[in-house]
C-alpha cells in the first residue's frame, strides 16, 4: 500500500491535551488524561499530546492483553517534518560506510531476498511514567501508556550487513530515519550501536502484528532492538552507516542519558556530571483492568488483569495487593509462549468486602530477582527516565 498525503487528514486532528503541572510530590503517573475525540489515520482515538510531531498515548485498558493492537499502539516522534508520501517503488534502504559493497534495498527485496524472522517484543519510551516525577522532569509528561507489545516481522540486521560485507575496521553502525527538524540547526535523530551488541533478535521490521507497519509507527521500515528502550528503535529507517569510530551525536551524548551512579539519580538543579545511556528496560507491571474509578459491587468476583515485562530476563512472578501493600498474593501468570521480550499476562481474582475506595497494586519480579520498587522509592533524574514504580489503581466498591 502506498502512503499518499497521509497527514492531510490529521494536521488539524486531536489538539493537544492541556496537562496541568504541580510541584507536589507524585507517587503515580498521571492517569486522568482524556482521550481525544478525533483519531489519526490508522488509529483509534487516543490520549494526544501533539499532532506535530504526533505524540499519542495508549489508554490503560489496552494492557489487559498481551498483544497491543496496532490502532491503539502509542506513537512517539522527535522531529516534526515527517514525509506525507512514501512511494515503495522508489524507496530504498541505503547501507554504506565501512562496507565492501554499498547496498540500496527496496522493501520488496528485504521481504524476498532475506530470511523472514519474527520477534515479539515490548516497545517502551524511556520517559514512560515521567509524570510521576516531582519536581517535573523535562519532556512529554507521559502517563502509563507510552508502551506496547507487538510481533514484529522483518529481516535480521546481521543478514543485511553480511550481504554488504563488513570491513575489518568497522566497529559502529549508525541508524537514520526520514523525519527531519524544522530548524536547520536542530540535530537529526541518529542513533548508533556497537557491532558487538548485534544479535539475531535485532531486525529491520516491515510488519507489525501481521500487517505492514502503520505509518505512525514507522512505515515502511523500523529498527527493532528487543529489550532496549524505544529511543534506539529508529522509525522510517532509511540509512545504515558503518564507521570505524564512534560519532558524537546529540541523541547519543546528551539526550536519553541518566546519572551513572547506583541510584541513577540526582538532586534537582544539580545535574550529575557522569552519565550513561538508558538502554535496557527495567522490570515493570501495569494493571489493565480494572482501571481507575471502575465501579464494582461489594462481595462480587473481580478479576484483575494486566501485563508484566522487563529487558528479556523473563518474568518470574507478579504479586498483587488489595490492602495497600500490607500483604501480597501471587497472581496467575499467562503462558510465556510469546518469548522473553514480550508482555507476560497476569490474572488475580478477589472479592472486595468493604464499601468505598479500594486500591489494587501490582509488582513484578523477574528471573534475576529484580523487583519493581514502590513509586516513592524511585529517585529523581532530570530526564524523568526509567520510571517503574509499583502500579496502583483505585476502584469504587458499591
Amino acid at each position: 500500500m502506498q502512503r499518499r498525503d497521509f497527514f492531510k487528514k490529521s494536521l488539524v486532528a486531536a489538539g493537544a491535551v492541556a496537562i496541568g503541572s504541580s510541584l507536589e510530590a507524585a507517587s503515580q503517573p498521571n492517569d486522568k488524561l482524556k482521550v481525544s475525540r478525533i483519531a489519526f489515520p490508522q488509529k483509534r482515538p487516543m490520549i494526544t499530546y501533539s499532532d506535530r510531531p504526533p505524540l499519542l498515548e495508549s489508554t490503560r485498558d489496552v494492557f489487559a492483553q498481551a498483544i497491543t493492537p496496532n490502532d491503539q499502539f502509542f506513537v512517539r516522534w522527535h522531529m516534526p517534518e515527517i514525509p506525507t508520501h512514501i512511494d515503495l517503488d522508489t524507496f530504498r534502504l541505503k547501507v554504506n560506510g565501512e562496507v565492501k559493497d554499498e547496498l540500496s534495498l527496496s522493501v520488496d527485496q528485504l521481504k524476498h531476498e532475506f530470511e523472514p524472522v519474527e520477534v515479539t517484543s515490548v516497545l517502551q519510551c524511556g520517559g514512560n511514567g515521567r509524570s510521576a516525577f516531582s519536581p517535573i522532569a523535562g519532556g512529554i509528561q507521559w502517563g502509563n501508556g507510552a508502551v506496547g507489545n507487538a510481533t514484529w516481522k522483518g529481516a535480521r540486521l546481521r543478514d543485511v550487513l553480511e550481504r554488504a560485507g563488513i570491513k575489518k575496521d568497522a566497529e559502529w553502525i549508525g541508524f537514520n530515519g526520514m523525519d527531519n527538524a524544522s530548524y536547520y540547526e536542530t540535530p537529526n535523530f541518529v542513533r548508533e550501536m556497537h557491532l558487538d551488541e548485534l544479535d539475531d533478535h535485532v531486525i529491520i521490521a516491515y510488519e507489525m502484528n501481521g500487517e505492514e507497519l502503520p505509518y505512525l509507527n514507522g512505515f515502511p521500515l523500523r529498527l527493532v532492538i528487543p529489550g532496549n528502550y524505544s529511543d534506539s528503535w529508529v522509525k522510517m529507517l532509511s540509512n545504515l552507516t558503518l564507521t570505524k569510530h564512534y560519532q558524537k551525536l546529540f541523541f547519543m551524548d546528551v539526550a536519553y542519558r541518566i546519572p551513572d551512579n547506583e541510584c541513577e539519580c540526582e538532586e534537582p538543579g544539580e545535574k550529575h556530571v557522569k552519565t550513561k545511556p538508558i538502554e535496557k528496560m527495567n522490570v515493570k507491571s501495569i494493571i489493565g483492568y480494572p482501571t481507575n474509578d471502575t465501579v464494582v459491587h461489594n462481595n462480587s468476583h473481580v478479576t484483575v488483569r494486566g501485563v508484566a515485562f522487563d529487558q528479556g530476563k523473563g518474568i518470574r512472578s507478579v504479586l498483587v495487593s488489595t490492602d495497600e501493600g500490607k500483604t501480597w498474593k501471587e497472581a496467575m501468570l499467562g503462558r510465556d509462549n510469546l518469548g522473553r521480550y514480550s508482555f507476560r499476562e497476569f490474572r488475580f481474582s478477589f472479592k472486595p468486602t468493604k464499601y468505598g475506595k479500594q486500591k489494587i497494586m501490582s509488582k513484578a519480579i523477574n528471573k534475576a530477582g529484580e523487583e519493581q520498587p514502590r513509586a516513592e522509592d524511585i529517585k529523581w533524574n532530570h530526564g524523568g527516565y526509567k520510571y517503574n514504580g509499583i502500579d496502583v489503581v483505585t476502584i469504587e466498591v458499591v
